[in-house]
């Protein structure tokens, strides 16, 4: 069984790292409900994360996450101090802190730029995790950790990718200053008047008139020879 699912993990890692650039370390934002079900199921999140994702990981939170363990009380203190171990990531929220699913979910807006991975036990949060492309899903299920298949959603940005309808918000700026740099924008600009001024009459087209225009003036001269020689027998 832990063969089977390090092959399934590995396959969805293939089609994250191949289709929207996730490297190593694999940035992974935890909320409360996934440290506690670590904590209650016994399972050692940085010991056994990378294994299963298959390359270096590395445990974030933040501090509105931190902030809803705390106002929850006794009942979660574990899971609170679970969650302190994490790196803490900055957040918009400085002053008014929001909810930890409200705050993960903020994480990943614009497209994910960071490649965070979300690792949650809250369905809310979940679903509207798999309504945005590009974001892994991890969760906790039966004593271990699950990273859930792509959505429908990533499927479908994929598969609009590959048939050239869409490029990602983050390539756009670098296409540009790419092609700006190599100088390519004032090529593209040259190629497109050349093609303007190659516009114009066909010569061949002209050539052809000409010729009619002889073969008209020849039938005329070649009536008045033949009047010529009828006259002169007469």
């Amino acid at each position: 069984m832990g063969v089977t699912r390090q092959k399934h993990a590995k396959k969805i890692m293939g089609f994250y790292k191949h289709n929207f650039q996730f490297r190593e370390p694999f940035q992974v934002l935890l909320d409360g409900t996934f440290c506690q079900a670590a904590l209650r199921n016994k399972i050692q999140i940085r010991e056994q994360l990378p294994g299963y994702l298959d390359g270096a990981a590395q445990l974030c939170t933040t501090r509105c996450v931190i902030k809803e363990l705390e106002s929850l009380g006794k009942a979660l203190y574990g899971a609170k101090l679970i969650a302190q171990r994490f790196e803490v990531q900055n957040c918009s929220h400085h002053k008014n802190p929001v909810s930890g699913s409200a705050c993960l979910l903020s994480m990943v807006e614009d497209g994910n730029p960071h490649h965070f991975f979300i690792a949650t036990q809250d369905q809310e949060l979940s679903n509207k995790v798999k309504r945005k492309p590009g974001i892994p899903l991890l969760f906790i299920i039966q004593n271990t950790m699950v990273l859930d298949k792509p959505s429908p959603k990533s499927l479908a940005f994929v598969q609009k990718l590959q048939t050239n309808q869409l490029v990602p918000e983050y390539q756009k700026q670098s296409i540009v200053e790419l092609k700006e740099k190599e100088g390519l924008v004032k090529q593209e600009g040259e190629k497109r008047r050349k093609r303007k001024r190659a516009g114009g009459p066909n010569p061949l087209s002209c050539l052809k008139k000409k010729k009619k225009k002889t073969q008209e003036g020849q039938e005329p001269s070649a009536e008045k020879k033949k009047r010529r020689k009828r006259k002169r027998n007469r």
